[in-house]
């Protein structure tokens, strides 16, 4: 896969993926990356420090940022979110402002590029997955989407592929949708970013979450017994198979980026408390109202056939790592998660 030279802009790039995604463009030989990032769910130190990078605070909503965003890059990646379910659940208005509204004011801003080689954005799989909690089957690109989600954050990112589609159809921009399965890895700070009223601000997403508390020897917090399932990818994974999107990926197509592994939360958690050696017994806690996710994982074939892209990393080797990334940030992680102490 070839970035050299390129330029590319990253909205939403001091987060988690965002921030894995410019280090890996930056040692490709990227010649410009512009990371825009209002840090409302990020750290500005999460930026990867390399000369060919440029951070711009601020949201792409704004219109002085916008205008900053000129027809002299050759990729954009769109990963600007409201972070979280039950985020957006607690503030939906946010959620427009920070999901459905970033895409909009994007995609309207560069329909008429004429440089632009590709324009990926960032969906998820759990706005197509089948709402069931017996056997599933293997999400499929071409799944029927379900008028009935689960939060205000599964609709924007369905809303941004009806964008997606649309700008395509009507401007020819190059959009390809990258729908993201369970992510996990290095860099994604607990806490990160401003308070956003509910604890999901801190405790995001299950991995880092499991990961923190059973370090510290504390219950790791299973609702519904952990029978739910997810598609858990490694984040260098998933910024591998945004770069193909890119590179790769035909203009109005949509891809999977998953394992295409089901692995379910009481085993995630089985697992890290091995890992950790946590002797502290699960928290069993009742299925939360809102999720009626229950069983899903992603079907990665047409990735693979169209992309050559194949998720590398196994599970128990990517959490091997994420530990030790934890374990070597643990002071900054606590640092961060300080700031909310006196919502929590």
């Amino acid at each position: 896969m070839s970035f050299k030279d390129s330029s590319s802009v990253v909205v939403g790039g001091a987060g988690f993926v965002g921030s894995n995604l410019v280090e890996l463009l930056a040692s490709s030989g990227a010649a410009k990356v512009t990371v825009v990032d209002n840090l409302l769910s990020a750290e500005a130190s999460n930026v990867p420090s390399h000369p060919c990078v440029e951070f711009i605070e601020g949201s792409i909503t704004d219109d002085g940022v916008l205008k900053r965003i000129e027809d002299r890059y050759d990729y954009i990646f769109h990963l600007a979110t409201f972070h979280g379910n039950q985020n957006s659940i607690h503030d939906p208005l946010a959620d427009h402002e920070n999901n459905t509204y970033t895409t909009l004011r994007l995609f309207e801003h560069i329909a008429r590029f004429k440089n632009l080689k590709k324009v990926v954005y960032s969906s998820a799989g759990c706005s197509v997955a089948a709402k069931t909690f017996d056997s599933p089957e293997a999400t499929s690109e071409e799944a029927p989407i379900n008028l009935i989600q689960d939060s205000p954050y599964s609709i924007s990112k369905v809303i941004g592929e009806f964008y997606s589609v649309y700008y395509h159809n009507r401007h020819k921009l190059p959009v390809v949708r990258a729908r993201f399965q369970n992510v996990f890895g290095p860099r994604e700070i607990l806490g990160a970013g401003k308070w956003r009223g509910t604890y999901a601000t801190v405790w995001r997403n299950v991995t880092p979450t499991f990961i923190y508390k059973a370090l510290h020897h504390e219950a790791l917090p299973v609702e519904n017994g952990g029978v739910a399932t997810r598609d858990f990818i490694y984040v260098e994974d998933i910024c591998r198979g945004l770069m193909a999107c890119a590179e790769k990926g035909d203009a109005g197509e949509v891809y999977n980026l998953a394992s295409g592994y089901e692995i379910s939360i009481l085993e995630l958690a089985n697992l890290i408390n091995k890992l950790t050696a946590n002797p502290t017994p699960m928290d069993y806690k009742p299925k939360r109202d809102w999720d009626n996710s229950g069983r899903r994982y992603g079907d990665p074939a047409k990735a693979s056939e169209k992309l050559g892209f194949k998720a590398e990393m196994p599970f128990e080797e990517g959490l091997r790592r994420t530990i030790e990334w934890t374990k070597q940030n643990m002071d900054y992680i606590e640092s961060v998660i300080e700031k909310h102490k006196s919502y929590l």
